[in-house]
């Protein structure tokens, strides 16, 4: 699983018995990265103290979000337990000043707060479902592929100035590609949000991969899935547009594990060449 990602380092704790031997993590240990692991059925495993979910064949997995410590603490407790503190590589974020963008998404009236808290409820609801569908997951850890391809305009992390004023951070990679452009899954899920028109994202879809980890595609012109529609990797689910806060026809894809924002630019090859 997740070949194409090199396994990193760890940091042991001092704590570790000499005979315990903790789990291989494999991944990116790293600000918005995700990573995983596999232990003896049956095992516990917290990161921090929070308890990740482990399956049946012993896999668990964690991401870590743009501002996470420098270490985390990994606990087993099973047949196998051991204490490990994993090193969390810290990351440089560009800014990126955005001009252009419809000023009423930069300073909204009231009317339209009142519109975005009900939005976000919406993608809360979404994002908060807890799909536990073990082959969606492992096959998630196995791999994505590109939801589109073309040139990487936006990348995780960076701070977004719009039309002069500092925004929240961008969570997502940006893809810049005509409108119309096929938008397709990166990798299997369930859709647990579609909408056409939401004040900040425009046509927006969100695809839950199981336990927790969920796709957002933004942006979209044009909506080729509906709410509990089950989609295999490469399945289309939409079309890239400029909808919501944009300037300019692309897709912004991203990635959430629980509360967590991770960066989906991790977890597929290098953007083909164009």
């Amino acid at each position: 699983m997740f070949s194409r990602i090199v396994a990193v380092t760890l940091l042991f704790s001092t704590a570790m018995t000499a005979h315990a031997a903790c789990p291989d993590i494999e991944g990116q240990l790293m600000q918005g990265g995700l990573v995983y692991g596999e232990v003896a059925p049956g095992s516990a495993v917290t990161l921090d103290g929070k308890p990740l979910t482990v399956l049946a064949d012993g896999t668990f997995f964690a991401g870590f979000g743009r501002n996470n410590a420098a270490t985390a603490e990994l606990v087993v407790e099973g047949e196998s337990a051991c204490t490990e503190t994993l090193a969390i590589a810290s990351r440089e974020y560009r800014i990126s000043r955005v001009e252009g963008v419809p000023q009423k998404t930069v300073t909204p009236s009231e009317e339209h707060l009142e519109r975005i808290r009900r939005e976000r409820a919406l993608v809360r609801e979404a994002k908060g479902q807890r799909l536990e569908r073990e082959d969606l997951l492992l096959g998630a850890l196995a791999g994505f592929e590109w939801p589109a391809t073309g040139r990487i305009s936006g990348v995780y992390g960076s701070q977004r100035v719009y039309n002069g004023t500092p925004g929240n951070p961008h969570y997502g990679v940006d893809v810049a590609v005509p409108t119309g452009t096929p938008v397709y899954a990166p990798t299997a899920g369930v859709v647990t949000l579609a909408e056409d028109d939401l004040f900040y994202s425009g046509g927006t879809v969100i695809l839950d991969h199981g336990y927790g980890l969920s796709s957002s595609f933004l942006h979209m012109s044009k909506l080729h899935v509906t709410v509990g529609q089950e989609l295999k990797t490469g399945d289309l689910l939409g079309e890239v547009g400029a909808t919501g806060r944009a300037t300019g026809p692309h897709l912004d894809w991203r990635m959430s594990w629980r509360d967590q924002r991770v960066d989906p630019q991790l977890l597929v090859p290098a953007m083909p060449a164009q």
